[in-house]
């Protein structure tokens, strides 16, 4: 019977590695993020000159969107990999960014819901950017959204602060 258990135990370990193909499919749509980054980098390029002072606000903003959006897939690609399936061996590579194997569950549940806060104040900068073009109803439900994302950050943050505390 022991043998029974160790198997199920060794079969359960190893089904963690059933993540690593969903991971990769997350490289994958960095890789196509980074094609959509530089196809808008290169349509804003030459309208720089005609462009007015708010849409060109517009244009940047467009694009630290998508870099917020990359930082925030390859966070958790590394952040969980290395939970959740094995660590990943640089071998003491120079640019290792410092808080690999160091972010928990907790740091990565932080980054996400902060990552989903500036990344919707953006859009709703570019909403109140061209107001005129939106119903009250619109920005209603896009203000109340983004509402929503920061009351659930902090909310978050408490729960942490009070399980810390506790625990």
């Amino acid at each position: 019977m022991k043998w029974f258990e160790e198997t199920i135990d060794w079969v359960i370990f190893q089904s963690r590695w059933l993540l690593a193909p969903l991971y990769l499919g997350l490289v994958a749509a960095l890789l196509l993020l980074c094609f959509k980054f530089l196809q808008e980098l290169v349509s804003y390029a030459p309208k720089i000159v005609t462009l007015s002072s708010d849409d060109t606000l517009l244009a940047v903003l467009s694009l630290i969107d998508l870099v917020l959006v990359g930082n925030l897939v390859l966070l958790v690609i590394f952040a969980g990999f290395e939970n959740f399936v094995s660590k990943i061996e640089t071998n003491g590579h120079p640019d290792r960014p410092s808080w690999m194997g160091s972010v928990d569950m907790s740091g990565l549940k932080f980054s996400l819901i902060a990552s989903i806060v500036a990344i919707s104040a953006i859009q709703l900068l570019k909403s109140f950017m061209h107001v005129e073009q939106l119903t009250d109803r619109q920005l209603a439900w896009q203000a109340g959204i983004h509402g929503v994302f920061v009351v659930s950050g902090l909310l978050l943050a408490l729960s942490d602060r009070l399980k810390k505390k506790s625990g």
